[in-house]
């Protein structure tokens, strides 16, 4: 009886394991969940089984020959040439074959650029290692950054089911309308991919590229950068939630109301006193989320790529030196200007944090109205 339970469940594991859906999972493209993806699997398919069919004739046809025509058969060759039904049957056929294959490639790939009649148009600004999303029409728009916890990639903690495919902030979209996305980068070339959307576009310092998408399932769909844009490329996730149309024109409207209340808010914050107790905690905070990858939680940076902040000259030196590293970047270096992308209390923050951490003990306090005039 166990003898036969046994059989029963391995002949139970082998047929699923060869199902077409565990195969198409294991080998196949995804599938994905636009009409687009869907065409570019089944294109996919149709070439894939061109190939197929042509390999098994010409090497069929080829095994044949060398068997049926060995030496041991004492075959006399035939003495002909320049058989011109032959050599225009054999010039047809590839022809006819790609023609076939080109006239649906040709008319995906023109529905692919065809980027008119968006309903919804989002700037994607890739710098490292993070995504800017714009919504053009809307007038707003938010970072995103990886949210896997530093210590499960650091291996101090348990990988979670989404390891480096986490962020803070996801992109948001609509169903059934045509989003249009325009790329660029503003430092060294990235790529932003989501495969279950078919789109994969790089983005480019100085151009500006397109694509775009039509997604008619709500859900939360991943993807990654496809460039490899430097030390921390595999830090740089991209997640898409996307909402019913009704969904999304209430985040929308919550979405501009948060950020009125949020410019109320900085303005308060800008011109309170802080103090270095309030002050070194939220700077702890924005230096490991934004600085601690490339000059180490420490402070003690790497070596021969990006410098040491303990005992830096510009980190303990003129506080005018420190702002202005801090909120433009350094030219022609992996350096990025943070003006744009921190708050002035932010700015104030991680700056008294970089001079009162590791023994840069300078007791120096910047406040964000400083911060504030000095953009």
């Amino acid at each position: 009886m166990r003898i036969a339970k046994l059989h029963a469940l391995g002949v139970s594991i082998v047929t699923s394991a060869w199902s077409s859906q565990a195969c198409a999972v294991a080998w196949d493209l995804r599938e994905g969940v636009t009409d687009m993806s869907r065409r570019i699997q089944a294109l996919h398919h149709m070439s894939f089984t061109v190939c197929v069919i042509v390999g098994i004739v010409v090497f069929g046809a080829m095994f044949y020959s060398i068997f049926a025509h060995r030496r041991s058969r004492r075959q006399e060759p035939a003495h002909f040439h320049e058989n011109s039904r032959l050599e225009a049957i054999w010039t047809l056929i590839p022809f006819l074959i790609l023609v076939g294959m080109a006239i649906p490639a040709t008319s995906a790939l023109m529905e692919i650029e065809d980027n008119s009649d968006a309903d919804l148009t989002v700037l994607i600004t890739a710098s490292q290692w993070k995504w800017h999303y714009q919504y053009v029409e809307a007038g707003f728009g938010y970072y995103s950054h990886i949210a896997t916890p530093r210590g499960q990639i650091d291996n101090k903690e348990r990988k979670g089911e989404h390891y480096l495919l986490e962020a803070d902030q996801p992109l948001v979209l609509p169903t059934d309308k045509k989003v249009r996305f325009l790329t660029t980068a503003r430092d060294v070339i990235h790529s932003w991919w989501v495969p279950d959307f078919g789109v994969k576009q790089d983005a480019v310092p100085g151009y500006i590229n397109e694509a775009w998408t039509r997604v008619d399932k709500p859900g939360v769909y991943r993807g990654q950068c496809a460039e490899l844009c430097g030390k921390d490329h595999a830090f740089m996730p991209i997640v898409v939630e996307v909402r019913r149309a009704a969904d999304f024109d209430r985040w929308l409207a919550g979405q501009r109301q948060a950020r009125a209340l949020a410019s109320q808010a900085a303005i308060a914050a800008r011109n309170k006193q802080w103090t270095m107790a309030e002050l070194l905690p939220l700077g702890e905070q924005v230096y490991l989320k934004h600085c601690a990858t490339c000059h180490q939680a420490d402070g003690v940076g790497q070596q021969g790529k990006y410098p040491a902040l303990a005992g830096s000259s510009i980190v303990t030196g003129p506080i005018e030196s420190h702002l202005n590293r801090v909120m433009n970047g350094k030219a022609d270096t992996e350096m990025q200007a943070w003006a744009p992308q921190l708050s002035d209390v932010d700015l104030a923050a991680v700056i008294t944090y970089e001079r009162n951490s590791w023994g840069n003990d300078t007791g120096v306090v910047v406040q964000p109205l400083t911060v504030y005039s000095a953009r």
